[in-house]
């Protein structure tokens, strides 16, 4: 059995961390990256290593990151979601998990489920946060499937953006 270490990152593994999530905006969102989408990817450091309440976790595998996730005290953003959304997941006490990708070669070996689990409990152990809120893009395959397993559908808008949001209860 392959064993996988789930870790919060550390500067070493940033580049490593940064070329998983470049290849899944080139790979399956067919978009590339999008810097008013994607701004975080460019300096991880100080979007998840800095802030006391962000976060970035990663799998490796022998020395490489094949999966992340990453944890910021941000809400969703009007536009393009809903403005009741936006004011029921509000910036500073919503812990939204972002970047959950994994490599190809790596899926189906639970490490989205155990990366979304440390994610979890870095929120609770940081405090201040009330919710844990996420969307995903539906054209991704198995990733409405994974979430429907992991959280509740607060809200789809599957005609304008193929997008569901989802809430995770706190630990």
């Amino acid at each position: 059995m392959t064993e996988y270490e789930i870790r919060e990152a550390g500067e070493d593994d940033l580049a490593s961390a940064r070329q998983v999530m470049l290849d899944t905006f080139y790979r399956d969102f067919d978009h590339g990256y999008v810097p008013r989408w994607h701004a975080d990817v460019v300096d991880l450091r100080a979007a998840y290593l800095v802030p006391e309440r962000h976060a970035l976790f990663v799998a490796v595998l022998d020395g490489e990151v094949v999966a992340t996730t990453a944890v910021r005290a941000d809400g969703p953003q009007c536009p393009p979601h809903p403005r009741w959304l936006v004011d029921r997941y509000p910036s500073g006490t919503t812990a939204q998990l972002f970047r959950v990708y994994v490599r190809p070669g790596h899926r189906r070996h639970g490490l989205a489920r155990r990366l979304v689990r440390e994610a979890c409990d870095f929120v609770a152990r940081a405090g201040g946060y009330t919710a844990i809120y996420l969307h995903t893009d539906t054209r991704v395959p198995g990733a409405e499937a994974f979430w429907r397993s992991q959280a509740k559908e607060v809200h789809a808008d599957l005609d304008a953006s193929a997008t569901v949001h989802f809430e995770i209860q706190l630990p």
